[in-house]
């Protein structure tokens, strides 16, 4: 018999799973935006989706997890499309090419990503897990860029332009987040990225 006969293939159960996943998110980012983080539970984000605390937990080790988003996989992903730039593309353009996915990502999805920004925003106890999970992705990039360059890892230019490169990504997501206009999220990051290239002149003075 076809995999069509007995039941669904893989394809579709990935694609439950990850409907499953989002729908969780979304149910946590939006009860902790009205009640607060302490004021919301598992079992409450379960039942808003219908399925049980055993089923979100098979997706999330705790609450913090499905609100700080799934950092890992960003990471990994943003690490392999580096790796994946031509070698003699310098690295700030590669890292600029690199960002392409996760951007592509927060667009597709606007009203989340802005919600999950508000969220860590108003709630400090977030802030521990999305710094860890950030400096897990900056070590992983600080590899790739060392290897590009021809350096150790324990290099200061490795760090140094992961943590700038960094910063400029979220410095450009505050702003889109923040203006209600939503402006172009990657016209942010080139502004910003054109801006670091040149050395980060001052503004002209009205």
């Amino acid at each position: 018999m076809t995999p069509t006969a007995t039941g669904p293939g893989p394809g579709r159960r990935d694609r439950k799973k990850r409907q499953t996943r989002a729908a969780l998110t979304e149910a946590a980012l939006r009860l902790v935006a009205e009640r607060g983080l302490a004021q919301v539970t598992v079992e409450e984000i379960s039942e808003a989706v219908d399925v049980s605390p055993r089923t979100f937990f098979n997706y999330f080790s705790c609450k913090d997890d499905a609100l700080v988003g799934d950092q890992a996989g960003h990471a990994a992903r943003l690490v392999a499309r580096l790796a994946a730039v031509p070698p003699e593309v310098p690295v700030l353009a590669a890292l600029r090419t690199a960002f392409d996915e996760v951007i592509d990502e927060i667009r597709a999805e606007p009203e989340l990503w802005c919600l999950r920004m508000d969220v860590v925003t108003r709630n400090p106890a977030l802030l521990p897990r999305l710094l860890a999970g950030n400096t897990e992705a900056e070590r992983a990039i600080v590899e790739v860029v060392a290897a590009r360059v021809g350096v150790d890892p324990g290099h200061a230019y490795p760090a140094l332009v992961t943590a700038v490169t960094g910063a400029v990504l979220r410095n450009a997501m505050t702003r889109w987040a923040a203006h209600p206009d939503r402006p172009d999220l990657p016209d942010l990051v080139d502004e910003a990225f054109a801006a670091i290239a040149a050395g980060l002149p001052e503004p002209d003075r009205p």
